[in-house]
Order: structure tokens, then sequence, then C-alpha cells
């Protein structure tokens, strides 16, 4: 395959052999876990109650939040991403910098579409292995994700007061 980013797209600036490396990362990552898991004789669960599929999705929308707008995790995103401004609440909004693998990265740190794809598979692991702390995990994330749906409730009812 010798497709080019010029040849996908008019400015040239997809790199697409960096979304080829983390593709591959992320199918490494899944494919590493399936095989430990099944030496260490990790039994998957029959079924996933529709209730964990909620809290999985809850927890899966926090962690990407947590991951590419908290201003706390900026050190995580600083080598791939630059601050483009300010989001709403405690949120900052960030672009990626760079080329080649440190924009795709960066791609991925600012987006929190597309981490979602890596949160989730991260938590799923950890659920097929251990459901109970995962649950636990989530549901810490879950009671932050209800948090911030008051804070922002509140806020607007303090703003409606105000009018």
């Amino acid at each position: 395959m010798t497709t080019d980013a010029g040849e996908y797209d008019d400015q040239g600036e997809v790199p697409l052999r960096g979304y080829a490396t983390l593709a591959s990362v992320f199918a490494a990552g899944i494919g590493a876990y399936a095989l430990l898991a099944r030496r260490r004789g990790v039994r998957l669960p029959q079924e996933v109650p529709p209730w964990d599929v909620v809290l999985l999705g809850i927890a899966t929308y926090k962690t990407s939040r947590l991951l590419t707008r908290d201003k706390i995790t900026s050190f995580i995103r600083a080598p791939f991403t630059r601050r483009a401004g300010a989001g709403k609440g405690n949120e900052v909004m960030d672009e990626p910098r760079g080329t080649g693998l440190q924009r795709s990265v960066g791609d991925l740190l600012a987006c929190p579409f597309c981490t979602s794809a890596w949160t989730a598979a991260s938590l799923v692991c950890s659920y097929a292995a251990s459901p109970r702390l995962t649950r636990l995990v989530c549901g810490g994330l879950g009671a932050v994700t209800v948090a911030d749906w008051m804070q922002y409730a509140w806020t607007w009812t303090q703003q409606t007061e105000d009018d």
C-alpha cells in the first residue's frame, strides 16, 4: 500500500502511517490481552447485563473526557497537542501538533470520541478479568459524571434565577 496523505487529503496533513501504527498497537494490545487471559484461565462472562453496559458506557465517557479535556491531565497530552482554548467548566480544548506519529497521537488525545474506543477496550478487558473491581471503578467514574451533571444543573439554575 503506497497511498500517501497527499493522495488521501488535498492538504497532505493526514498522518495515515501514524494512524496505521496506532491501529496496530490497539489490535496488538487486544490480542496480547486475549492470549494472556487465556493462559491465565480467565473465563469470559456468559453475558453482560444491561446495567453493566450502561455503567461501562458512562465510565468510558468520563474516562475519555478526563484524558482529552481535563486540565489536570494536560501533562499527558502536552507532548502531542497544544492548548487551543478553554472549554466549559474545567475543560480545555487542545489541538494536535507535529507530524507523523506525534500528530496521530495528538489527534487521538484531542478527541474524546476517538479516545473512547481505547478506554472502552481497557474497561471491557478489565471487566472480563475482574468484573467486581471494574464495576467499582466504573461506579466511581459514574459518580463523577453525575456530579458533573449536577454542577452544570446548579450553574444553569443560578443563571436562570439571575435573569
